[in-house]
């Protein structure tokens, strides 16, 4: 385990990083259909307000986890709110991941709405008793509610191979578990507040290369239901499904080749447990072509899933077999370069983009 001054250094870096993120960022994708407020936030402020109105309209909701009050979390996901709401409802644990979300569990069934805020997915190796076969089977073994949401980031960005896993599949693969990993401010919170509103476990990740994206917000009541998709870009030549920063990727390489006659439906999952196997389906039964983006290894991973729920739904329209582009099935190193070499980029999902939709034979291959 790491000691005092190694967690100091490394919580540093990663406020360094977030601070870096907020002035780099893209802008979020344009938000959904429909007239919306003009109001605007960064993918983590988005967090921090869904958490504060929610707070004020449901007395049960608290947090716990690390570095809250005082600092609002590695990402200021909760800046402030240790001051306005007091200890009891922003609290400080010990660093023992196995204690938060039992805690969570025990205080979600005894009438409270807590959210453990794990802030690096990584760390929920340590809770995997309590999420999994705790949070995860009460409501089937005892007919309980467990309204607890489980927050932490994950995706890639820099920090080596211990701060940087996309175990999004694991949860996935967990009946009982809700899984949602939204790619804009606006989703973040909405999404944000159907998980503190429902009854049962959610899984809430956020991508660490999003935490400055600025965009849309939406007011009080502007909730978004997990388990819908949004076309995030209408086309009729291949479906490219995503979801977290894949939604970036996807919209810059959907007009990139939009010059040369493709035309691109991107579709952001922003559920991932349960999926919009509709939404997808009905795409793909229109375009005929299929395009899974995914930063996460390909073997058992959430583009295994979503490939396969397109073929199920949707193969006897298929012109051509579903597409993976995923990230290597390696750990992430330290180097920047190295790193590259590792994830799907905009050149390599341009690329498979134009093989997809040109493609007349078996030559398209997985990727």
């Amino acid at each position: 385990m790491a000691g005092p001054l190694q967690r100091r250094r490394e919580r540093e870096r990663l406020e360094r990083l977030a601070r870096d993120f907020a002035v780099n960022a893209p802008n979020s994708a344009t938000a959904g259909t429909g007239a919306e407020p003009e109001a605007q936030a960064t993918y983590s402020t988005a967090y921090q307000a869904g958490m504060r109105e929610e707070m004020i309209r449901d007395a049960t909701i608290f947090v716990l986890g690390t570095d809250l009050y005082d600092r609002g979390g590695h990402f200021s996901q909760v800046k402030g709110l240790g001051p306005e709401f007091g200890a009891d409802r922003v609290r400080d644990t010990p660093i023992s991941e196995a204690a938060m979300v039992a805690a969570g569990v025990g205080a979600a069934m005894n009438g409270t709405r807590p959210v453990v805020d794990l802030n690096f997915i990584d760390f929920s190796y340590g809770a995997m008793d309590e999420l999994v076969n705790q949070a995860a089977k009460v409501r089937y073994m005892w007919n309980r509610p467990v309204p607890l949401v489980v927050r932490a980031t994950a995706g890639v960005a820099q920090g080596g191979a211990q701060h940087n896993n996309s175990l999004q599949s694991w949860f996935m693969g967990t009946p009982g578990l809700a899984v949602v990993f939204p790619s804009r401010p606006w989703d973040v919170k909405g999404l944000l507040k159907s998980a503190l509103r429902g009854h049962d476990p959610v899984v809430f990740l956020m991508h660490k290369l999003l935490t400055g994206a600025r965009g849309p917000v939406g007011g009080e009541d502007d909730v978004v239901p997990i388990g819908s998709a949004r076309i995030v870009r209408p086309g009729r030549d291949v479906t490219l499904a995503t979801y977290g920063y894949g939604v970036v990727l996807a919209e810059k390489a959907a007009a990139a080749v939009s010059g040369e006659g493709i035309d691109v439906e991107v579709i952001d999952l922003r559920t991932l447990a349960p999926l919009d196997v509709d939404t997808v389906a009905a795409s793909v039964r229109r375009t005929g072509r299929a395009l899974v983006l995914d930063e996460a290894p390909a073997v058992a991973g959430p583009a295994a899933e979503i490939a396969a729920a397109i073929s199920d739904a949707a193969f006897w329209y298929l012109d051509q077999p579903v597409t993976r582009l995923t990230g290597r099935h390696s750990p992430i190193p330290h180097s920047p370069a190295l790193i590259a070499g590792l994830l799907p980029d905009e050149a390599a999902t341009v690329d498979a983009l134009r093989r997809l939709a040109r493609a007349s034979g078996p030559e398209v291959a997985a990727s």
